[in-house]
C-alpha cells in the first residue's frame, strides 16, 4: 500500500531532501548536492523565486518508509512570458516500482490540474539555475554538481506513465590541449581589437562585484529565447550573487568589457566539485568545507557552469576570448579535463565550438511533457 503524503513541516522536508542520500548512498556516480543549498530553494521563507511561484512537495511512503519524492511547482512569470499553462514537475526520486513513481506523478499532476494548468513538463527547478533536465544516456558517467543524476529506470518509469519528450540537452567531455589551437587564438585577438574590447584583471573574488548586475542582466537577455527561460528578479541575482561570487576563482571567472565598461560577454567555470561533495556527503561541516575549499585550489577538472555573450555580438569571435582566457589558466593550473553544462540539442552554434577540442559527448538529459486533459 503506497501512501502520498504532502511535505508540511520542516521535519517532512527533511526526509524529503534525506531520500535521494539513501537512494544512492552505494552509487558511485551520483553527486550529492549540499543540503543547506537544497533547504535554502526549497523553503519559502528563503528562496525568493517564491514571489512568484508556488511548489509543493509530496512523499511516497510504503510501510513507514520514504520510497518516493516528486515538488510540483508552478511559475507565473513563465506562463506570463510563454504563454502556455505549464506546470513543473522536479525533485522526483523513487525506488524502482512502478506503482510509487505513478502515484507520485499523479498527485502532482491532479495539484497542477486543479490549479488551472494544462500541461506539465519537467524535471525543472524554479529557475534555470537549478538542476534540470532527467539522465536518459550516460548512467555510468560521473555526475557534476550543477546536474541530476538518476537510476536507468527512471525514464522508462516517465514514458510508461503518459510522458513524451519535449527537449534533450547534451554534455560534452573535453581533453585540454597543451597549447591553444590556433583558429581560436586568432580569433579572439581579431574580436578584441576589432570590436574595441578588455578582459577584466580580476584577482579577488570580490573584484567581479562591481559587474555582477550587468553579468546577470547579460543573462538574462543572451538566455531570453532558450526552452522554458524566466528572467531572474534582482532578489534571485542578489541570492545568487551571494551564494556563487563569494568562493569563485578568477582564474575561471571572465569578463569582456566593451568601451563603455559595460559586461558584453562572460565565462563561468569551476574547479570540479564532484570528488570533494562525494567526501563532504551533502554537509559543510565538520569536515566538508575543507574539501570543497581544496578542490577550488587544486584540481584537474573544471566544470564550464556559464557562457553569455551579448546577442548582436554572437557568432562575432566573442567565444574565442573567453576560451582563450580560460583555456590559458587551465594550461598554467594543471587543468586535464573540462566537462561543458548541459547544452541544448538544437543549439548547434555552441555544441559546435567543441570541433576544436578532443571531446566526446557522454550524457543526454531529457525534459519530459504530459498535457493534462
Amino acid at each position: 500500500m503506497i501512501e502520498i503524503k504532502e511535505v508540511t513541516t520542516i521535519r517532512d522536508l527533511k526526509r524529503f531532501i534525506d531520500f535521494q542520500f539513501k537512494l544512492y548512498k552505494d552509487n558511485k556516480f551520483w553527486v550529492p548536492p549540499l543540503r543547506i543549498d537544497e533547504i535554502n530553494t526549497l523553503r519559502r521563507d528563503k528562496n525568493p523565486a517564491f514571489e512568484h511561484c508556488e511548489a509543493k512537495y509530496w512523499l511516497a511512503l510504503k510501510d513507514g518508509e520514504v520510497v518516493g519524492r516528486i515538488a510540483g511547482i508552478i511559475n507565473n512569470l513563465y506562463i506570463e512570458k510563454w504563454g502556455a499553462k505549464n506546470a513543473r514537475f522536479g525533485w522526483i526520486d523513487f525506488i524502482d516500482d512502478q506503482e510509487v513513481s505513478k502515484r507520485l506523478l499523479e498527485t502532482a499532476e491532479a495539484w497542477a490540474r486543479d490549479k488551472g494548468m494544462t500541461g506539465i513538463h519537467g524535471p525543472l527547478g524554479f529557475c534555470d539555475l537549478d538542476r534540470e533536465g532527467l539522465l536518459i544516456e550516460g548512467f555510468e558517467e560521473m555526475g557534476t554538481f550543477t546536474t541530476i543524476y538518476n537510476y536507468p529506470y527512471y525514464p522508462i518509469h516517465l514514458e510508461k506513465h503518459g510522458y513524451v519528450k519535449d527537449v534533450d540537452w547534451l554534455e560534452y567531455e573535453l581533453e585540454v590541449p597543451e597549447q591553444i589551437p590556433d583558429v581560436i587564438e586568432k580569433a579572439a585577438q581579431n574580436s578584441l581589437k576589432r570590436f574595441k574590447l578588455r578582459v577584466l584583471e580580476a584577482k579577488k573574488p570580490k573584484d567581479f562585484l562591481p559587474y555582477v548586475k550587468g553579468v546577470f542582466q547579460l543573462l538574462n537577455n543572451a538566455y531570453s529565447d532558450l526552452y522554458g527561460v524566466v528572467p531572474l528578479t534582482d532578489k534571485q541575482v542578489e541570492l545568487y550573487t551571494k551564494q556563487y561570487f563569494s568562493f569563485v576563482n578568477p582564474d575561471y571567472v571572465k569578463v569582456i568589457l566593451d568601451q563603455n565598461n559595460t559586461v558584453v560577454a562572460f565565462g563561468i567555470a569551476f574547479p570540479s566539485l564532484t570528488l570533494a561533495l562525494r567526501k563532504a556527503r551533502g554537509r559543510l561541516f565538520p569536515f566538508g568545507f575543507i574539501y570543497i575549499l581544496n578542490a577550488l585550489k587544486r584540481n584537474h577538472t573544471i566544470d564550464l557552469c556559464l557562457v553569455a555573450v551579448k546577442p548582436e555580438l554572437q557568432g562575432k569571435g566573442i567565444n574565442a576570448i573567453l576560451m582563450k582566457e580560460i583555456h590559458t589558466k587551465c594550461i598554467e593550473n594543471g587543468i586535464k579535463k573540462a566537462q561543458c553544462n548541459p547544452q541544448l540539442e538544437s543549439n548547434i552554434k555552441v555544441r559546435a565550438q567543441w570541433k576544436y577540442f578532443n571531446s566526446r559527448q557522454h550524457k543526454r538529459r531529457r525534459c519530459y511533457f504530459k498535457p493534462l486533459q
